[in-house]
């Protein structure tokens, strides 16, 4: 409660001088009135005036002159003066306007439900002086956005922790459970499930009773609910309008846990205003609806009391009759209603599930529930061992909603009119033919359609001229599908592992999702040609060799993988939603980005007829994801995504020589295959240029003076490593953000002398650079410097000027076999820590190197011909770490003994013989 408490207090901003109104919105029993009294109690002495308003919503309704009592009560409270009495609301209204605008107040209005009660008890900001708190606390969260009150604090259930303690505190009078009731104690915190209400009535209940008491009482809950919390919870149900209140009861009974989208297709069906009802629901705190990020999609949810209240107000009208019920969700009870043939028109809803019945029992059970709108059966797929051939199935033609998986006839039932029919859905079942006699019947009203893995063999859409979603995933057998001249409101087609091998989808100029994965068959599909609501296209593992996707120009996601045999795609215009395209493995030879200007996922991977791309600089800007992997030119192509403001950008590139491309076997450009890793960094060039590292197409020629300047031109860069390419990019000073440059190749003779015009370098480091065999002169230019490493090269001499490198902390030279000197300067280095030679023919250290003060560490290590160190090595006062490891040095210097801070000194194979 603490933490709850200062989260509140917070959210008033007791600094501020405004007045400031908020509310706390909670579903009934959460905790709502508890918290704002315990603020109350905290922050009330900092007020001129205080009132605690307790039962807005039971006061106000109880009689004619509710709100004016409650304006009485206001008054008193504020200026202590028990005399005053308003003889109507106006007049109190004007009171409270002229009473409060000269006491800075705090007030606390308490369940109130209603925008009446808010106009007579704080009508404006503006009644109250500056520096007024009013807290309002409602299961209605309209009301608070209907009075203009922008501050909101949703009241959370307790987690398991917080509960324990409430309950233990009274059950127990302490903050924990006793020993040996530990779990009972969590068996009915979880029944509780949250409600501090609830934890409270039961905390109080069981204490001091026995143990055998407490198991009596666990066991009554699993069947009988408490009463004392449901007639609390009914509040709120009891304040909804007729058609809410049956919208409330269909999700406890029925639809909760569903998807959001389902739910709102179910309550359409039967009638309702879906939208605005969970609107209204979630509003005041009968439901919540919860976002799954893993799927993508929302669901309604329900309190497990508000489930059980809800199902209580079902039952209680035939408490012994389940078959007057109008829902049904109880299995046994199912079962029996229908074993004995005991179905009555009370009836509107079924959901079950079972393994016992067999289809005639069933059939003949529906038989007298004429008025069925809804049946849910979900059955197992033992249904499909039934011998149904002789049967005659049936349906009530009140039916809107009919859901059954593992559905075991061939047909819907011809005595099935079906002219309420809304949605079915019949997954995994037996039928062939939706609909069978010899009168053609048609569907008006069904609007979604779902036979997925079914044994459905042809369909013809005339039957359902107002279908809006259809799903036939899975149906490996059908072998007809039409669509007739026109089909306005389909929106939703999925044909996936659907073997058609012709699809046309022209008089579907509607459609908004197209999902054809694995048409391992399809070699022709028609699109409409103007299709503008179209978002999403998905056609993996066809045989297309062409395709026209026409005027879409709200696609987003275009899915073609696995297209082997796709040869052209032809986009009519500018896709400027497009943000995800997926072409790989496809015999497409030229593909125009400029089409896609604000792609974020790009897939090309294994494209390796694809010549010539056409990407200029800035059409993949927003690029979080391309994957070249497994062409040609690319091994792969990564494109990190952007993390965070102001990280470092990086290109990774490592170039691998190929004999030939067999697209160009005659061109004399140098062959290549690349691995790139391109890392964004968040600058205001967010991927510069880096079209130009693919735009001349996937094929392995490379022309390498437009490949380096397409490298140079991303002077967003930061961080930039070469590692095979045979030559550095000439313009590096482009490159003027550049902090980390990585040069590895055995074919790089030179560096540039752009290289010393890189004005933030921080760390320049060349390896395996055997034909290197000097660094620019003006090296010593980089004044940003602070890491050097030459590793296998046959540099012989470093230049003088390396020595005006101020901030140069690390230099190290390894296998530099060829290098027979270090600058005689090398002192004036100021920051050197650490200086590292490694196989190098040097024969001294020029004495400066005495000068390094802040020098931790001198690594010399095979260098074979190194007979002394400087006599003046004393001086070296930071130094940490020396190792003489393969040298011919026999004999330390006496002024070693003055490094005072020499924690470690190595000798291996050193010819050492005196210390």
């Amino acid at each position: 409660m603490e933490t709850r408490v200062k989260d509140a207090v917070s959210f008033l901003e007791m600094g501020s001088d405004d007045v400031r109104m908020i509310g706390i919105k909670g579903m009934g029993g959460g905790g709502k009135t508890t918290l704002a009294r315990a603020v109350f109690d905290q922050i009330s002495f900092r007020f001129e005036g205080k009132c605690f308003v307790e039962n807005v919503r039971e006061v106000s309704n109880a009689s004619l002159f509710g709100l004016k009592s409650l304006q009485n009560q206001l008054l008193s409270d504020v200026l202590n003066d028990k005399g005053i009495s308003v003889s109507g609301v106006y007049e109190g209204k004007s009171m409270i306007k002229k009473m409060m605008r000269g006491r800075k107040v705090l007030l606390v209005l308490d369940d109130v439900d209603h925008t009446d009660q808010l106009e007579a008890l704080a009508g404006e900001p503006n009644w109250f002086k500056a520096g007024s708190r009013i807290i309002i606390t409602t299961r209605d969260e309209q009301v608070l956005v209907a009075h203009r009150v922008k501050l909101i604090l949703a009241v959370n259930l307790l987690s398991f922790e917080e509960a324990v303690c409430l309950f233990s505190r009274y059950a127990f009078g302490k903050e924990m459970p006793i020993r040996g009731y530990e779990e009972k104690s969590v068996q009915v915190i979880s029944y509780a499930a949250g409600l501090p209400l609830t934890i409270k009535v039961l905390g109080s209940f069981l204490c001091g009773k026995s143990e055998l008491e407490w198991i009596d009482a666990i066991d009554r809950l699993k069947t009988i609910p408490l009463m004392e919390t449901l007639k609390k919870l009914e509040l709120s149900y009891i304040g909804l309008e007729e058609d809410y209140k049956e919208i409330f009861l269909d999700i406890a009974c029925i639809l909760k846990g569903e998807r959001k989208h389902f739910v709102i297709e179910a309550l359409e069906s039967c009638g309702f205003h879906a939208r605005n009802g969970l609107r209204v629901l979630e509003q005041k705190s009968l439901i919540t609806i919860h976002h799954n990020s893993s799927y993508n999609n929302k669901y309604v949810f329900m309190h497990d009391h508000l489930v059980e209240m809800g199902r209580n107000i079902v039952r209680r009208l035939h408490p012994y009759k389940p078959n007057e019920h109008s829902r049904l969700w109880i299995d046994m009870e199912i079962e029996d209603i229908l074993a004995n043939d005991l179905g009555t028109e009370a009836t509107r809803y079924i959901q079950f599930s079972t393994r016992e019945l067999n289809p005639e029992v069933i059939m003949k059970g529906l038989r007298k529930m004429k008025e069925l709108r809804y049946l849910d059966m979900s059955l197992k797929d033992s249904f499909w061992n039934w011998k149904c051939d002789e049967l005659s199935p049936y349906f009530p033609n009140a039916l809107r909603i009919l859901l059954w998986s593992y559905y075991p006839f061939r047909s819907l039932p011809e005595t099935f009119q079906a002219n309420n029919l809304v949605s079915l859905e019949m997954e995994y079942s037996r039928i062939v033919q939706l609909c069978e006699g010899r009168e053609r019947k048609v569907l008006n009203k069904l609007r979604f359609l779902d036979l997925s893995y079914s044994k459905l063999r042809t369909l013809d859409l005339g039957i359902a001229p107002n279908l809006e979603t259809l799903s036939l995933s899975g149906c490996v057998d059908l072998v007809e599908f039409h669509i007739p001249s026109i089909c306005l409101k389909l929106r939703s087609l999925d044909l996936c592992d659907v073997k058609l091998r012709i699809l046309n989808l022209q008089s579907a100029p509607n459609l908004e999702l197209l999902d054809l994965r694995n048409s391992l068959d399809l070699v022709q599909l028609h699109m409409p040609g103007r299709c503008v609501k179209l978002r999403s296209i998905i056609i993996t593992n066809s045989k297309l060799r062409t395709l026209d996707i026409g005027l879409t120009p709200n696609l987003e996601k275009l899915d073609l993988d696995n297209s082997y045999d796709l040869g052209e795609l032809h986009m009519a215009d500018v896709f400027q939603k497009l943000v995800k395209l997926y072409i790989s493995r496809s015999k497409l030879r030229t593909l125009d980005l400029r089409l896609a200007p604000n792609l974020k996922n790009l897939d090309l991977s294994e494209s390796n007829d694809l010549v010539e791309l056409h990407a200029p600089t800035g059409c993949l800007k927003e690029i979080v994801c391309l994957e070249l992997s497994a062409c040609l030119r690319f091994r792969s192509f990564y494109v990190e995504p952007l993390e965070e403001v102001d990280s470092l950008a990086e290109l990774h590139l490592v170039a691998e020589s190929l004999e030939r491309c067999p697209f160009h076997p005659d061109n004399s450009l140098p062959k290549f295959r690349f691995t790139c890793f391109y890392k964004d960094g968040g600058l205001p060039s967010r991927n510069t240029n880096i079209e130009k590292l693919i735009s001349q197409g996937l094929c392995a020629c490379t022309n390498l003076e437009t490949f380096s300047e397409s490298i140079c031109e991303l002077w967003g860069l930061r961080k930039l490593k070469l590692k095979g390419y045979p030559e550095v990019p000439k313009d590096l000073d482009q490159l003027e953000y550049l902090e980390v440059l990585i040069l590895s190749s055995t074919k790089i003779k030179h560096l540039p002398d752009s290289i010393c015009y890189l004005t933030y370098l921080q760390s320049l480091k060349l390896e395996s650079c055997w034909l290197l065999e000097e660094l620019p002169e003006d090296l010593g230019q980089l004044e940003n410097l602070k890491k050097l490493t030459l590793s296998s090269t046959m540099i012989k001499h470093l230049p003088d000027s390396i020595c005006m490198l101020k901030h140069l902390e690390s230099l190290q030279l390894i296998s530099c076999w060829l290098l027979e000197n270090l600058p005689e300067d090398i002192g004036r280095l100021e920051c050197l820590e650490n200086l590292t030679l490694s196989s190098a023919k040097i024969k001294h250290l020029p004495d400066s190197i005495c000068m390094l003060k802040h020098l931790k560490s001198l690594q010399l290590k095979f260098c074979w011909l190194l007979e002394k160190l400087p006599e003046d090595i004393g001086r070296l006062e930071s130094l940490e770490k020396l190792t003489l490891s393969c040298t011919k040095i026999k004999d330390l210097p006496d002024s070693i003994s003055m490094i005072k801070h020499l924690e470690c000194l190595q000798l291996n194979h050193s010819e050492v013989v005196t210390c």
